[in-house]
């Protein structure tokens, strides 16, 4: 059951990524980026009201505070890294990075200990990612240091976000989440009335940004759960598959053609999901 919820998680990332790129395309990214931390918020909202738990501790609402600050770095460092690097080296770099982690502290620091089908599907999963990410090789795009440390940064902010969501236990309910999502929302906010000049939206995108919001606030949820029914490093791998996604979607609806590199890197993806679902 853990296995199938990561990679809902997976599936509704992978549609978040793919509605809030097709809107940065229109309008500037860190905009996006808020609406959709917006809609994220809303929905959350209302899954709290409905989700009857105990209350909340202060430890769960502190490690969703630390969750959403994670959010709010990752996206603005990635769309930053975004802007001025070549996306095949920034946004591989940065979901490497924000899987890395989380899986290196499950299995030193807490002990994680999954089969050897489950480690070789670790091992699999990790260029799996970097190949599906990195996409068509780029010409004429320098990527300058200032863009590789962006992406690392927005790496390690999305680890923080997968590694503070695990620490809330179950009982806390969704209210820690909202935290995250609050707090993500002022993260962001504080980066665009600094960064932005241009802060316009079309109103229909703006309405798409949010939902794909929503969808990504029911990805971390599941995440969420998913934790607590599977190792946290399988987890976690699993919902990072995510990238494959939007290279399906870009292929139905857009027309676009998968390279050799995504090619195998789909393939990769299939066969880390066949070792981590093994007993």
């Amino acid at each position: 059951m853990g296995e199938l919820m990561a990679l809902s998680a997976a599936g509704c990332f992978g549609i978040t990524h793919f509605v809030s790129g097709l809107a940065a395309r229109r309008a500037p990214g860190m905009v996006v980026s808020l609406y959709a931390q917006l809609g994220g918020t809303a929905i959350a909202i209302i899954a709290a009201l409905l989700w009857q738990h105990g209350p909340a501790t202060i430890s769960a609402v502190g490690w969703g505070a630390l969750s959403g600050a994670g959010t709010g770095v990752g996206v603005a460092f990635l769309y930053r890294a975004m802007s001025s690097g070549a996306f095949s080296v920034v946004v591989p770099i940065s979901d490497v990075g924000a899987v890395a982690i989380p899986v290196l502290i499950g299995l030193t620091v807490l002990g994680e200990h999954p089969g050897w089908t489950g480690l070789l599907g670790i091992v699999v999963a990790l260029p799996a990612i970097w190949l599906i990410s990195a996409g068509p090789a780029t010409t004429g795009h320098v990527t300058g240091p200032s863009a590789v440390r962006d992406s690392l940064i927005a790496g390690v902010g999305f680890a923080v976000q997968f590694l503070g969501m695990t620490r809330i236990p179950l009982s806390a309910g969704l209210w820690p989440v909202v935290v995250s999502r609050v707090v993500s929302v002022l993260v962001i906010m504080s980066l665009v009335l600094a960064t932005v000049s241009n802060r316009r939206m079309p109103a229909g995108w703006g309405c798409a940004a949010a939902g794909a919001g929503a969808i990504g606030s029911v990805a971390i949820i599941l995440y969420w759960i998913a934790t607590h029914q599977q190792l946290m490093a399988v987890a976690t791998v699993l919902a990072a598959l995510y990238p494959a996604i939007p290279v399906l979607l870009a292929l139905i609806f857009l027309r676009e053609r998968v390279n050799r590199r995504q090619t195998a890197g789909l393939l990769g993806a299939a066969t880390a999901i066949a070792l981590l679902a093994l007993p």
